[in-house]
C-alpha cells in the first residue's frame, strides 16, 4: 500500500514498529517541514513542544441516551475519538492516523441532563507514533460535584503527504508533576503494546498445557475464573448462542474530516453488537465496563458495506469478555464474497445489579475448535489485563516498614508469621503456568496482587527448613539477591537481615532490611513457616547508592510429603518494590520465577555441606 493510499483508521502496529526501527537503521529521518501541502504545529526552529491539552463539553440529552436513560457507550466512544484525534493533530499540525484505542475504564454511569467534560493531551511523541490520554468527567449540575467517568489511551501517527515520511515531534517542555508522570508511563504503555503480541502468544501457549493437563487427568488445579463452583448444577451454556452478525452501509454522515469512515462511528457501531452478544448470553442488560482494546487493521470508505460478528468468549465470576470482529467489503468484494479485515476489539461487560438480574454470568463452554481457541484467549487476555493493570499502578502505599525494636520482638514475630499465614489461605487461586515440579499462581483481590510459587523436592522438610533458613545462603540460588547480611540475631526464632539486590529500573542497588522470623510446626500435618517483612533498624540507615526498597509480607511454607519429599511454597504480596522483578513473568514475556524456583529446588537437593563464618 503506498503511504497517500494509508488510511486515517489503517495504520497497523507493525507499520508502526518498521517505521520507529527506520531509524535505528538508517539515521534520523526526514522532518516534514513547513509547506502549504503539510503544515506543521506552529512551532519554530527555537521553541520547545509543550503538550496542550483539548477540552469538550456536551450536555447529556435523551438522543445520547440507551433505553434506561443512561449515556450510550457507544456515543462516548465517538466523542472520545474525536476529541483525541484533535489533540494529536494539535500537536502534530498536521493530519493524524488512530493505530489503536486501549485501557479505557468506564468508572461512572452518565445520565440524561448531566455534563461531561472530555479532556485530550499528548502524553508523549515518539519517533512516528504518540500516545493521547483522554479524561472523562461528569458533572451534576445541581450539586456541583464532579466524577471521574473513564480514561483512555490512544495511539496516533501522522498521516503521509505523499512519499514523505513523517517524524513527529518530541515532547520537552513539561510543567506539572502530572504531565512528566504521564510522559514517564506513556513509554511503559508503549512496551507493553509492542510486547503483547509476545507475551499472548507465550501465555497462551502456557494455558494450553494447562489445559492438556487438565484433559488427562492431572489435578492442576486450573482455574478458569467461571462461577462453575458456586452453582455445580448449573448447566454450561454455548458461547454460541451469544453470537450476532450485523450489517451497516457507510454513508457520507458517517465520514470524518478526512472524507473516510469515522473511526468513532465504527467502535460505536462494534459496541452495539458487543451489547447484545453480552445480553443474549445472560438474558439481561450489562454494562459495559471496559475494552482491551480497539486495533484498526485497515481502512474502510464511504460506501462500504461493514459486516459485525460478535460473540462472547468466556464467562468470568463477575463478566465476560466479546470479541468484535468487522470486515469490511465493497460492491465488488461484496458481489465476490471477499471481505477485509478491518477492525478488531474485545470489550467487557458486568452485570448492573438491577432487580431480576441474575446473581452471576451462567457458565459457558466451548463446542467448536475455534470457540476453543477463543475461551482460553480470552483468559489469556485477562491476565494481561491484570498484568498491566499493577505494572502501571501509581498509588502510593505510604511506609511499608515497621520499626525494629527488640523488646517488641513477641509482637513483631507474631504479626510476621500471622500475616503470612493468612496470605496462603487465601481461596481462588489461579494457576497460572506448571512445569515439571513447579507451578505458579496468582491472586487478585481489589488492589491487592499476591503470587505463589509452588515446588515439590526430593528431600526432607526439614532439610528444606534448615536450608531457607539461613537467609544469608540465598544468593547461591537466587539471582537477584547480591548479598546478605546478618544484621541482628535476638533468638533462634527471629533475625533482622539486610540484603542487596540487583537495580531493576535504575542504577542504584535495591536493598532491603528484613525481619525474617521461623516456626517448626508443633505437631504433624502443620507447616513449617519462614516470614519476613520489611523494618526499620537503627543499624542500618539508608545509604547513599542504593535505593531502599520494602517488603510487606513474604516467605515460606514447607509441608511434609513424606521422608524425602515435601512440598514447598513461596508467597508473596507484591509492593511497588518486588513488582519491577516480577512483571516479566505477570505479563507473559518472561519466566524469570519458574528459573528461580528450579535453581531453588536443585540447591536445596544438593548434597551441600555448606558452613558460613
Amino acid at each position: 500500500m503506498e503511504p497517500s493510499q494509508i488510511h486515517p483508521i489503517g495504520l497497523t502496529m507493525d507499520k508502526l514498529i518498521i517505521l520507529d526501527s527506520y531509524q535505528e537503521k538508517k539515521g534520523p529521518l526526514p522532518v516534514l517541514l513547513p509547506t502549504k501541502s503539510a503544515p506543521t504545529s506552529g512551532f519554530g526552529p527555537t521553541e520547545r513542544a509543550a503538550p496542550v491539552e483539548v477540552q469538550m463539553c456536551q450536555s447529556i440529552l435523551s438522543c445520547h441516551a440507551d433505553h434506561q436513560g443512561a449515556l450510550s457507550a457507544g456515543q462516548l466512544l465517538k466523542w472520545i475519538d474525536i476529541i483525541a484525534c484533535l489533540a494529536a493533530e494539535r500537536h502534530a499540525g498536521i493530519a493524524c492516523v488512530t493505530a489503536s484505542m486501549d485501557d479505557i475504564q468506564f468508572e461512572e454511569t452518565v445520565r440524561v441532563g448531566q455534563i461531561i467534560s472530555i479532556k485530550a493531551r499528548v502524553n508523549r511523541a515518539f519517533t512516528t507514533s504518540m500516545e493521547v490520554g483522554i479524561q472523562v468527567f461528569v458533572e451534576d449540575v445541581r450539586t456541583g460535584v464532579q466524577r471521574t467517568v473513564c480514561v483512555a489511551y490512544s495511539t496516533f501517527v501522522g498521516k503521509p503527504v505523499g512519499l514523505e515520511r513523517v517524524v513527529l515531534r518530541p515532547i520537552e517542555s513539561l510543567s506539572s508533576a502530572e504531565e512528566k508522570l504521564q510522559h514517564s508511563l506513556a513509554s511503559e504503555r508503549r512496551r507493553l503494546r509492542l510486547n503483547n503480541d509476545k507475551a499472548f502468544s507465550s501465555l497462551l501457549q502456557s494455558y494450553h498445557t494447562l489445559q492438556r493437563s487438565n484433559s488427562n487427568g492431572q489435578s492442576t488445579c486450573l482455574y478458569l475464573c467461571s462461577w462453575k463452583d458456586q452453582c455445580p448444577d448449573a448447566p454450561a451454556m454455548s458461547t454460541e448462542v451469544s453470537r450476532v452478525e450485523s450489517i451497516e452501509l457507510v454513508l457520507p454522515p458517517h465520514a470524518n474530516h478526512h472524507g473516510n469512515t469515522f473511526g468513532g462511528q465504527i467502535m460505536a457501531w462494534m459496541e452495539n453488537v458487543a451489547t447484545v452478544a453480552a445480553s443474549r448470553l445472560c438474558g439481561c442488560y450489562p454494562f459495559l465496563r471496559s475494552v482491551d482494546m480497539f486495533r484498526f487493521r485497515g481502512p474502510s470508505t464511504v460506501g462500504d458495506r461493514l459486516v459485525f460478528k460478535a460473540v462472547v468468549n468466556n464467562a468470568f465470576q463477575n463478566s465476560i469478555e466479546v470479541g468484535v470482529r468487522v470486515e469490511a467489503y465493497n460492491v465488488e468484494e461484496w458481489t465476490a464474497g471477499r471481505a477485509r479485515h478491518i477492525n478488531s476489539a474485545f470489550l467487557i461487560y458486568q452485570l448492573a445489579n438491577t432487580p431480576g438480574d441474575p446473581p452471576a454470568f451462567p457458565d459457558v463452554t466451548y463446542t467448536t475448535q475455534d470457540g476453543e481457541r477463543r475461551y482460553l484467549a480470552a483468559i489469556v487476555r485477562r491476565r494481561i489485563r491484570m498484568a498491566r493493570k499493577h505494572i502501571l499502578s501509581c498509588r502510593d502505599e505510604g511506609t511499608l516498614s515497621v520499626p525494629w525494636d527488640k523488646s517488641n520482638q513477641v509482637y513483631l514475630g507474631y504479626n510476621n508469621i500471622a500475616a503470612l499465614t493468612v496470605l496462603a489461605g487465601k481461596p481462588d487461586w489461579e494457576l497460572s503456568s506448571i512445569q515439571d515440579r513447579t507451578s505458579v499462581y496468582v491472586h487478585e483481590e481489589a488492589e491487592l496482587l499476591c503470587l505463589r510459587v509452588q515446588m515439590e523436592v526430593l528431600t526432607s522438610a526439614l532439610h528444606v527448613y534448615t536450608r531457607l533458613a539461613d537467609l544469608r545462603l540465598r544468593p547461591l540460588w537466587d539471582k537477584h539477591y547480591l548479598n546478605c547480611e546478618e544484621v541482628e540475631m535476638v533468638d533462634d526464632e527471629e533475625t533482622v537481615y539486610h540484603v542487596e539486590c540487583s537495580p531493576n529500573n535504575g542504577s542504584k542497588i535495591e536493598d532491603f532490611v528484613l525481619l525474617q522470623s521461623k516456626r517448626q510446626p508443633c505437631k504433624e500435618g502443620e507447616p513449617y513457616i519462614i516470614a519476613v517483612r520489611s523494618v526499620t533498624a537503627r543499624k542500618v540507615p539508608p545509604q547513599e547508592g542504593f535505593h531502599r526498597s520494602e517488603i510487606q509480607c513474604a516467605g515460606f511454607l514447607i509441608n511434609s510429603l513424606g521422608s524425602n519429599v515435601c512440598r514447598l511454597c513461596y508467597y508473596n504480596q507484591v509492593t511497588a518494590s518486588v513488582m519491577p522483578y516480577v512483571e516479566g513473568n505477570l505479563a507473559g514475556w518472561s519466566k524469570s520465577m519458574e528459573d528461580t524456583a528450579n535453581a531453588c529446588i536443585s540447591f536445596l537437593e544438593k548434597d551441600l555441606s555448606i558452613t558460613i563464618f
